[in-house]
């Protein structure tokens, strides 16, 4: 995963390009839907301006386009982190099973208090969590090897989504909002999801940059981290606790979303290399924009019936992971 890095001139130009490329995937969200949008009323409805346009504006386009920029970027920067701290081109939260630890709790909350949504977060961390450890302990013997990390993670995975199941077939009666957090999807998404989900984004980003030197040490190898100074399993629960938070967070808004963390950060790897100071602020910026386009497709290739984003994101993501497996087994 380590290699020659481009200039800080191209770096820079591959920001900016991943920056438009957000701006304008959000300002395409917005237009587009069952009732278009021109672009000069949603710069006057920005501006304050009122009518029809501004009320579907700021009450169902914004804030949805806000919750996909922001899920975007948490899924990303946690697959980031996890294939760089697992040394694993093919660890994603999903695959591996942290989302399903975060979405097996989320819909225990769900399921059994419905009134307390303010616990799903915290409890699909705890979830997250503890699926990342029991990973780690199913994959520890001598040492951790990257692909005895995939094949717990697929274990782990598979247990959490018999368990995910049950819950469903218990308590079919309350199964309609858990099925939609099966496929994952940003439908009816509003500001109290933009609130519970921003601060989350934030910390975990500021986290993540503060973490850069510490993960470009870990593709080092851990024998050079140690002779460094790092205490390189501490290092790795602390990342892993990052990147928990992130896909917690995530799951906790639109579901079991798969794949973004698989996809971007190996395409933003490739355009400016695998220093994880310009990659955790690319891989955000890509998968900000990742999602956005998604999500508009999925709204309006269809119409007017609404795909799950999720759906969406499998079929990118399904044949990209198997291209990869392919190349390290």
């Amino acid at each position: 995963m380590m290699g020659a890095n481009p200039g800080r001139g191209r770096i820079a130009l591959v920001l900016l390009l991943f920056f438009v490329l957000a701006l304008a995937g959000g300002v395409i969200s917005m237009m587009m839907g069952s009732v278009e949008i021109p672009l000069q009323e949603i710069l006057g409805a920005l501006a304050g301006a009122g009518g029809t346009h501004a009320q579907i504006l700021w009450n169902i386009r914004l804030p949805r386009t806000l919750v996909a920029a922001l899920v975007g970027i948490d899924l990303a920067l946690a697959g980031t982190i996890l294939q760089a701290i697992m040394k694993n081109p093919l660890a994603d939260p999903h695959i591996i099973g942290i989302s399903s630890g975060a979405g097996l709790m989320g819909i225990l909350v769900l399921l059994l208090f419905p009134e307390h949504s303010e616990l799903v977060t915290p409890a699909a961390f705890v979830g997250a969590m503890g699926a990342a450890v029991l990973i780690y302990l199913l994959a520890w013997k001598n040492g951790i090897q990257p692909i005895r990390i995939i094949l717990a993670g697929v274990a782990v995975s598979a247990f959490l989504g018999a368990g995910i199941s049950a819950l469903m077939i218990l308590y079919s009666d309350r199964v309609h909002n858990a099925l939609m957090w099966m496929v994952g999807g940003l439908s009816a998404r509003s500001w109290p999801h933009v609130a519970m989900l921003w601060p989350y984004t934030l910390v975990g980003f500021v986290l993540a940059v503060i973490a850069a030197r510490h993960l470009n040490i870990l593709q080092l190898g851990d024998a050079m981290a140690r002779s460094l100074g790092m205490r390189v399993e501490l290092t790795r629960l602390a990342l892993t606790a990052v990147a928990a938070i992130l896909a917690a967070s995530a799951v906790a808004v639109v579901g079991l979303l798969g794949f973004v963390g698989l996809i971007v950060p190996h395409v933003a790897r490739l355009l400016v290399g695998s220093d994880h100071r310009a990659l955790l602020p690319a891989a955000a910026l890509l998968g900000a924009a990742t999602l956005l386009y998604s999500d508009t497709f999925a709204r309006v290739a269809f119409a007017p019936v609404e795909l799950p984003v999720g759906i969406i994101m499998a079929a990118l993501g399904a044949p990209f992971f198997l291209f990869l497996l392919r190349r390290q087994l």
